[in-house]
C-alpha cells in the first residue's frame, strides 16, 4: 500500500523559509510532484522531480524561489520554500506518480496523494 506523509508546515513570516517533506513507502521509482490549495481556490501546481532528482518543474509563480529535492535513500521529497509570501499560504500536497517519465503539472496525472500540511504566510 502506497502511503505518503507529509511534515514541515507551519506559520512563518514573509520573507522567511520552509522545508517541507514528503515521506513515500510502498512505491519505488516515481515521480513526485507538490501542489498546494488555498481557501476557495483550486489545488495547483507547484513543481515536479524526476525519479532521479535531476530534473524538476516548477510553476512561475515560484520558480526561483522554491526548489524540489529528494532522497532516495530515504524514500523522501523535499520542498525548501524561500523569500516566501503570503500568497503562499496554502495546505499542501505531496502527490505520487506511478509512470517513470513526464514532469505532469496537473492533478489527473498522479495517483496518490499525502494529507496535506499547512503553510502560513504572515504579513
Amino acid at each position: 500500500q502506497v502511503q505518503l506523509v507529509e511534515s514541515g508546515g507551519g506559520l512563518v513570516q514573509a520573507g522567511g523559509s520552509l522545508r517541507l517533506s514528503c515521506v513515500v513507502s510502498g512505491r519505488t521509482f516515481y515521480i513526485m510532484g507538490w501542489f498546494r490549495q488555498a481557501p476557495g481556490k483550486e489545488r495547483e501546481f507547484v513543481g515536479a522531480v524526476n525519479r532521479s532528482g535531476s530534473a524538476q518543474s516548477y510553476a512561475d509563480s515560484v520558480k526561483g524561489r522554491f526548489t524540489i529535492s529528494r532522497d532516495n535513500a530515504k524514500n523522501t521529497v523535499y520542498l525548501q520554500m524561500n523569500s516566501l509570501k503570503p500568497e503562499d499560504s496554502a495546505v499542501y500536497y505531496c502527490a505520487l506518480r506511478t509512470y517513470t517519465t513526464g514532469l505532469r503539472t496537473t492533478m489527473k496525472d498522479y495517483d496518490y496523494w499525502g494529507q496535506g500540511t499547512q503553510v502560513t504566510v504572515s504579513s
